[in-house]
């Protein structure tokens, strides 16, 4: 996932991908405290910096208001 992607979606698209990595992120943080073995940490980076990024991105869309 990048930038252009997701300036190309609209807001609703935006916060639905935004409830969906946080889901992935939770899900991850359980995995990763009952089988620490069984998750690969790279994976919760890349949900961590695509979460940064929709943020980012719905933070331009209502003109840099602070959240």
């Amino acid at each position: 996932m990048n930038a252009a992607e997701l300036r190309a979606k609209s807001d609703q698209e935006l916060r639905d991908e935004l409830i969906a990595l946080r889901k992935e992120q939770f899900n991850l943080r359980m995995q990763r405290g009952v089988n620490p073995d069984a998750v690969r940490t790279d994976q919760i980076t890349r949900v961590r910096k695509d979460i940064a990024r929709v943020k980012t991105v719905i933070n331009e869309k209502r003109g840099g208001e602070a959240s």
